[in-house]
């Protein structure tokens, strides 16, 4: 009997929140209903989501990056359809698989200086685990400095540089010896580097949680810092790379940055199947490799499969043949800028900032008596509540998915993907003016709505503390 997929899944069409209260994650799956997120998402298209009542979303998130070439790419998908029919080996172990060689290639083609060897992991994550271990091979020092506000990934090292203590708390003690700096202080970074024991500074070009832009030359002399002390600089573009910013990294925004290593994730994989790659030099490979015995000391049994290195290939191909680098740019201009002109009309809004289709909306207490009231109020019930007054509407009653910037940040983060087109631009401003306009009535049904929320995690969170 063969194995009936889309049978399966139609017989359990709209369970999904069911089956997650029973088998996955009840924390998350209550946390989705509260904000009301709780969809179920049954096509996809480009830009575009449908739930199972037919609805249509913009889908503002692209998957926190995934999709910058939007979900369902024909061309990856036939690439990856024409491969499997294919039956070629992957992951013989005791072989040197030609696609990984071809992605490699590509892959250094790109960077804006020389790097000379590329190692294939299964996420951003992975990624930065290889980069922790690398700059401690490479340098012999122990210490790694990351930024505030840094996010490189959960995993146990990865975590270790996690600028967020929502995320560390339960989890320490982590890695030793993982500093934390200001981001976008070059004082601080060479002081922290002056102790002379630093192996790497692992930065984002852009930061993730917050859409922080660093200042002009900051990238460039935070990497001349780091070579004059003997410490690695280290590029973490997951999300911020394969041409989100405009460019093909985002530290490429800062001139002749120098990255002695770069990682990827995210996009690279088309949206299909999980891939990331660690960019590096010769004599820091040299150094972690230094022997025919060592030649595997640091490795990852799916690194090289032979799917998501199609999935890769076949992402750089469409992303250069479509131009998507020069659209992100250009669609990232026309976002922020025509949000740029919605500040000066309402109070909550304080600044718009973006790099190509990395965008922030930050937002601040009003002026006005009874809107600063508003915010008090919810800010009072929860430090994080606030933004969902815009994420909640804009996907309820607009059909666009957004999602707060960070934990106890006033941020809403857009990472489009770079399909959108004009009229979905102009369409989500329309939208996002529509959502500020009702959200400066006080008191409304927003209010009201916030309100609600608030009780609610208020009293999940007693609750879920007395049991623990």
């Amino acid at each position: 009997m063969s194995f009936d997929i889309l049978g399966l899944i139609r017989e359990a069409e709209g369970r999904n929140y069911e089956l997650h209260d029973e088998h996955v994650n009840p924390r998350f799956a209550k946390t989705l209903r509260t904000i009301g997120f709780d969809r179920c998402y049954t096509r996809a298209q480009g830009p575009y989501l449908w739930d199972h009542e037919g609805r249509r979303y913009i889908d503002m998130l692209s998957g926190y990056g995934v999709f910058n070439l939007g979900r369902n790419n024909p061309t990856i998908r036939q690439a990856l359809i024409d491969f499997l029919q294919e039956d070629y080996p992957s992951l013989v172990q005791m072989e040197a698989p030609l696609l990984s060689g071809l992605l490699a290639k590509e892959l250094k083609a790109r960077m804006p200086n020389q790097l000379d060897y590329v190692f294939f992991t299964n996420s951003g994550a992975e990624g930065v685990e290889a980069a922790i271990k690398y700059a401690r091979a490479a340098t012999g020092k122990p210490a790694i400095l990351h930024a505030k506000k840094a996010f490189h990934g959960l995993s146990n090292g990865a975590l270790s540089l996690n600028g967020d203590t929502v995320f560390r708390e339960t989890f320490e003690p982590l890695l030793p010896e993982c500093r934390m700096v200001p981001f976008n202080d070059l004082a601080a970074l060479e002081q922290a580097l002056a102790a002379g024991d630093v192996a790497a500074f692992i930065i984002e070009p852009v930061q993730g949680k917050g859409v922080n832009i660093p200042s002009p030359g900051y990238l460039r002399e935070a990497a001349a810092l780091c070579r004059k002390h003997g410490a690695l600089f280290v590029a973490d573009e997951v999300q911020s790379g394969m041409g989100r910013t405009g460019r093909f990294l985002a530290c490429e925004h800062d001139g002749d940055v120098d990255p002695d290593i770069v990682i990827l994730s995210k996009s690279l994989s088309g949206g299909y199947v999980p891939v990331g790659a660690v960019l590096t030099r010769q004599w820091i490979f040299d150094r972690v490799f230094p022997s025919l015995e060592k030649s595997v000391v640091h490795s990852s049994t799916f690194g090289q499969g032979s799917l998501a290195m199609v999935a890769g290939l076949a992402t750089l191909h469409v992303l250069d043949e479509g131009n998507y680098i020069a659209r992100a740019a250009d669609l990232g201009d026309r976002i922020g800028q025509g949000l740029q002109a919605l500040v000066p009309q309402y109070e909550f809004m304080k600044e718009v900032r973006w790099r190509g289709l990395m965008v922030a909306i930050e937002f601040a207490k009003p002026e006005s008596f009874a809107l600063r009231s508003g915010w008090e109020i919810a800010h009072r019930m929860d430090k994080s509540l606030f933004p969902q007054a815009i994420t909640m509407p804009l996907l309820q009653e607009h059909g666009m998915i957004t999602q707060v910037a960070g934990h106890h940040i006033d941020v809403v983060k857009l990472l489009p993907p770079m399909v959108l087109s004009d009229a979905d631009v102009d369409e989500f401003i329309r939208a996002f003016a529509q959502v500020m306009k009702g959200l400066h009535r006080f008191p409304g049904p927003v209010w009201e709505t916030l309100s609600r929320m608030g009780r609610s995690s208020i009293g999940w969170g007693k609750k879920h503390k007395a049991s623990a």
